[in-house]
């Protein structure tokens, strides 16, 4: 059926009578050549160039000292980065407090550790026995209840420890600051309204909404201080890093050595990836449950 001029209106034109042109997206197939030619070019060359001594990275791939060293990693990251996790949701927390002193002091604390490299604090965790060369208990101005030698207590283990983990905690305390931040201030107004406490408001209605804005940049962190355990090196701690530069510095074959230390580490954070690929969408299922899903209630009452 046509209208009086003769001429079908776009409603009368079915579906199947329109032609349906597939979309050309000619700058992905450029892009995507290109990538792949850099890729074949950097493959080849890196297997073709003998300077890389594949043979000499087999063979220290899997050595009992890089192993050790490796496991030395494994450990540095894990306890710097509980100490951080821990410490830096304290600091977090004493940033929102409304004690002006808290408040103030936890701004100070993130100020110190963030302005100055972690480098830097590693050395002086260090050599803290040339500052303070006997650590002491007592009361300030009075009598010592115990004492104990500086350098029997700050081995090279614990200088890491305190040197990554406190820099990492000044970081942590703004990541979850912000993420306590994203939670609507009438959450707490509706659990103060039941007779939470403040601290069982944080701990049951704001921190369970807050780690979906936490934990993302918490699992960057947390990749990022497995490579920045390597700063250790200069405290003499033995993990990766510090483990493969001991080698060749004995049989001088640097770069296949730096190459064993490059792959466990893609290893780690390739590991660490995935997890935090599954952790994130763990936490995000409620997010997709679909518009029309019926929220589930944020704040319940103890029983």
């Amino acid at each position: 059926m046509t209208g009086s001029t003769g001429v079908r209106t776009r409603d009368e034109i079915s579906s199947e009578e329109l032609p349906v042109v597939p979309l050309r997206h000619g700058g992905r197939w450029v892009a995507a050549a290109a990538i792949a030619v850099v890729v074949v070019w950097v493959v080849g060359s890196m297997v073709s160039n003998e300077r890389f001594q594949w043979d000499v990275v087999g063979e220290f791939l899997f050595s009992e000292q890089i192993l050790r060293g490796l496991l030395n990693t494994i450990l540095l990251t894990a306890v710097s980065m509980a100490l951080a996790i821990v410490l830096g949701t304290v600091v977090a927390i004493g940033r929102m407090s409304e004690n002006p002193v808290v408040a103030r002091g936890a701004w100070v604390y993130a100020w110190i550790f963030r302005g100055t490299p972690a480098i830097v604090q590693l050395l002086f965790w260090f050599f803290l026995a040339a500052l303070v060369p006997v650590l002491g208990f007592g009361v300030p101005f009075g009598p010592t209840f115990f004492q104990v030698d500086t350098n029997s207590v700050i081995s090279a283990f614990t200088a890491a420890i305190l040197g990554l983990g406190l820099n990492e905690a000044a970081y942590m305390s703004e990541i979850v600051r912000s993420g306590l931040l994203s939670v609507p201030a009438g959450q707490r107004e509706a659990a103060k309204a039941i007779g939470m406490t403040s601290g069982q408001s944080m701990r049951r209605v704001v921190l369970p909404q807050a780690l979906r804005i936490i934990v993302p940049p918490t699992g960057n962190e947390i990749i990022g201080m497995l490579k920045t355990s390597s700063l250790v090196i200069v405290i003499g701690f033995s993990e990766l890093m510090t483990s493969a530069s001991q080698i060749y510095s004995r049989n001088y074959q640097t770069i296949p050595l730096l190459v064993v230390a490059a792959v466990w580490y893609l290893v780690l954070t390739a590991v660490l990836s995935v997890g935090q690929f599954y952790l994130e969408r763990r936490l995000g299922r409620g997010l997709r449950a679909g518009v029309g899903a019926r929220p589930a209630p944020v704040v319940e009452v103890a029983k």
